[in-house]
């Protein structure tokens, strides 16, 4: 009888310590956010989002790239986590992202986007980080040269620069 209860009383301590409050699955973040990442997530730092900061995207693994842009005369080298990457990171989970600018753009990606290329959310240009007025803190963007499909104007389209969030859907 004593087993039982030694066994039920650990039991209900293990229960109790689960049920203490909500554990983050993501550590909050304690610089100003620059991403929001929302919608069909389910790692949260936040009651409804996953926050980033500037250093949780640079403490993740980075990956670099030089392409020419639509935008620029100059192959230009990006430098940021990969995005598939910042998603799982949010465990999301969906078919599309909304990914939507300071300036209110936005523009619907793929979900499928990021597994097939190795799409960077860009937070250095030419190895400094991206101001504003250059299209920064945040960028989505292609590797377009790395095969002629992304020279089509729809991935063009789907990037966007001053990134604030996106919704996971």
């Amino acid at each position: 009888m004593s087993s039982t209860r030694s066994l039920f009383a650990a039991a209900v301590l293990a229960a109790s310590a689960l049920c203490t409050g909500p554990v983050l699955a993501l550590e909050p973040a304690t610089g100003k956010v620059v991403l929001t990442v929302s919608g069909k997530v389910a790692a949260k730092n936040t009651a409804q989002a996953a926050d980033f900061d500037m250093a949780m995207l640079e403490a993740m693994p980075q990956k670099t790239f030089t392409t020419l842009t639509p935008w620029d005369r100059q192959p230009i080298k990006f430098s940021g986590p990969l995005l598939r990457d910042v998603l799982a990171a949010a465990k999301a989970s969906g078919t599309t992202l909304k990914a939507v600018a300071v300036n209110d753009y936005s523009t619907t990606i793929p979900l499928s986007d990021t597994q097939q290329f190795d799409m960077v959310l860009a937070t250095r240009m030419n190895g400094q980080p991206i101001p504003p007025r250059t299209k920064g803190p945040l960028f989505i963007v292609y590797p377009y040269d790395s095969q002629p499909t992304l020279q089509a104007p729809i991935y063009k389209d789907r990037s966007a620069w001053q990134l604030r969030s996106l919704l996971v859907e």
